[in-house]
């Protein structure tokens, strides 16, 4: 083995470019001749998962697809006729209507094609920029560590021509940053999936609780259709970019005769008789019943059974799926969605049983995304089961916020003296404190479970009125991140809401260090310090429970807060000062 020497004192490196010499034991090159050419060295390896330092050549900035300003301007050319409405057509008459309504179309068709020029995107590192403005440039770069849900949208119109929109929710954004309309269907789904995968190598691998099991290769069944599905010539199956990437498992795929009927059940269609009278009503007592008539007749109908119809058409063939990179939701009649919402994203889950459903024993569920506004949720962007068994439900639950088991939810009830306030909901009301989860009950028409993951919850506050400290009783409320619906529990005795508080807190807390909660607590469903109850604890979220498990409409079992021979709760009393 040879040793290296030392270079004597005062050698000066090569130049830059000069060869260095032959190894010892080489044999020298004959006089002219070149050196063999030797392959590139591989640049070192970086950090897992990050690409090597060093300047890398930025992609091309991308436009959109020619056909936007044709798609785009027809859309607000829509708006904008909707704008002038049937008074305008009054006012103005047919030919200024007709002008006013052209002269809009040309403007619009204008800023369409300037905002497509002036109009572009690229992936930049982990980043997405997106150009736009023609006399205020506005440069918008939007980090993949950001992205709360991806959606691919294809209206009606874009569907004929195969193009899609590309809808990006990001955290605290107060509206869908960076709409891409349009794209090619491809273009979007390449994008969307490239998006998607730099956001999960991006996340660090979550913690997996205990007890949980992990779906492998061989979980990754598919379920049968659902009973009713059309049998014959096989629908056109979805795009191979639409699959693409890591497999998928199959939870639940929404049978449309369902949907169909419960959106038959909703309150809105009593309404109907009422926006068809008042119109003809109001025009046979003027002595006319022309086309303005006719005209306000169909307009009440409209906005009376609009959120029906919007969610039949929404929710439409609604199929759940799970992948690597979160919950996938493919819905839509008219215009199509398929969404993704990654691991970890969904803050709380509220699981409702209409009164009207019962009979069917059908609930429906929903979920709240950070980033995603509440006027958005309440647009049906946030439905994560329109209508479905309570079996069914259970699964996708369980699916959407592993750990949490809705058969074992036993509701603790609220003392007798909550009848003050809720006189008619007492009996409901309620809350439960599982191994991964708070859920909190109420509503009586329309019975509702709130779900809170313990890791999710941002702050537990506890409120009390004038009336609840002279009854010495106060509400918890659990909040979540982005301003959805808090978990609440009404009117419970001040000790216990204290305890639960507390609770809740270190339940946090520990959900946040770990995966669940620490052992030295109470048992789930139980709040140390709280005062001792001689009554079993009502049933399962669903009234009429009398177990755990038992999810039938009714009135709550027995022993769920029976009073005692005095009219009390069953449970003693708090101090005065407590």
């Amino acid at each position: 083995m040879s040793e290296l020497t030392p270079p004597p004192s005062g050698a000066q490196p090569p130049p830059a470019g000069a060869q260095s010499p032959p190894p010892a034991g080489a044999q020298p090159l004959p006089a002219g001749a070149q050196p063999a050419p030797q392959p590139p060295q591989a640049p070192a390896p970086g950090p897992a998962g990050l690409a090597p330092a060093g300047p890398q050549t930025p992609e091309p900035r991308r436009r959109l697809h020619p056909l936007s300003p044709l798609l785009r301007g027809l859309r607000y050319l829509l708006l904008a006729i909707a704008a002038i409405s049937w008074q305008g057509f009054r006012s103005l008459g047919p030919e200024r209507w007709a002008m006013a309504v052209a002269g809009v179309a040309v403007l619009v068709l204008i800023g369409s094609i300037v905002s497509y020029l002036v109009t572009g995107y690229h992936v930049v590192g982990r980043e997405l920029r997106v150009y736009e403005g023609l006399l205020f440039r506005r440069t918008r770069a939007i980090p993949v560590e950001r992205l709360q849900s991806v959606e691919l949208v294809q209206p009606v119109l874009a569907r004929l021509f195969g193009l899609a929109e590309l809808r990006l929710e990001v955290v605290g954004g107060a509206r869908t940053e960076a709409p891409l309309a349009y794209l090619t269907r491809d273009e979007a789904t390449a994008l969307r999936r490239r998006l998607l995968d730099l956001a999960a190598a991006a996340r660090p691998a979550p913690a997996v609780p205990s007890g949980v099991a992990v779906p492998g290769p061989a979980d990754q069944t598919v379920r049968p259709a659902p009973a009713g599905a059309p049998v014959g010539p096989a629908a056109p199956a979805a795009p191979a970019a639409d699959v693409a990437g890591p497999s998928e498992r199959l939870v639940h795929i929404v049978d449309n005769r369902d949907l169909f009927i419960s959106q038959l059940l909703r309150p809105q269609w009593w309404l109907l008789p009422i926006a068809v009278a008042v119109p003809i009503i109001d025009a046979l007592m003027d002595g006319q019943l022309g086309f303005f008539g006719i005209a306000s007749t169909v307009t009440g109908v409209i906005g009376a059974i609009s959120a029906p119809v919007r969610v039949l058409l929404g929710d439409w063939r609604f199929t759940l799926a799970q992948g690597a990179d979160g919950l996938r939701i493919r819905r839509g009649l008219l215009e199509t969605r398929s969404s993704t919402v990654p691991e970890g994203r969904i803050q709380s889950v509220l699981v409702e049983w209409p009164l009207l459903w019962r009979a069917h024993g059908w609930v429906r569920a929903s979920m709240h995304v950070a980033g995603v506004r509440v006027e958005q949720q309440q647009q049906g962007r946030s439905s994560l089961l329109p209508v479905a068994t309570v079996d069914v439900a259970q699964e996708v639950v369980a699916t959407a916020l592993p750990g949490v088991v809705m058969r074992d939810i036993v509701i603790r009830p609220v003392p007798d003296r909550a009848k003050w306030f809720a006189p008619l909901r007492r009996r409901v009301l309620g809350y439960h404190l599982g191994p991964a989860a708070f859920a909190s009950r109420d509503g009586l028409l329309t019975r509702r479970l709130m779900l809170v993951p313990y890791g999710r919850i941002q702050s537990v506050r506890i409120r009390q009125g004038p009336l609840q400290r002279r009854l010495r009783l106060a509400t918890v409320y659990v909040d979540v991140a982005g301003g959805g619906q808090p978990g609440v529990a009404h009117h419970l005795d001040v000790a216990e809401a204290r305890a639960l508080a507390l609770a809740l807190a270190e339940y946090s807390r520990a959900a946040r260090r770990s995966t669940a909660p620490p052992t030295s607590l109470s048992a789930p469903g139980r709040v140390d310090g709280a005062p001792e109850s001689g009554v079993p604890e009502s049933g399962a979220w669903a009234p009429g429970a009398s177990g755990p498990g038992a999810f039938r409409p009714g009135v709550s079992g027995p022993g769920a807060s029976a009073p005692d021979a005095d009219g009390g709760s069953g449970r003693p009393e708090a101090p005065a000062g407590s």
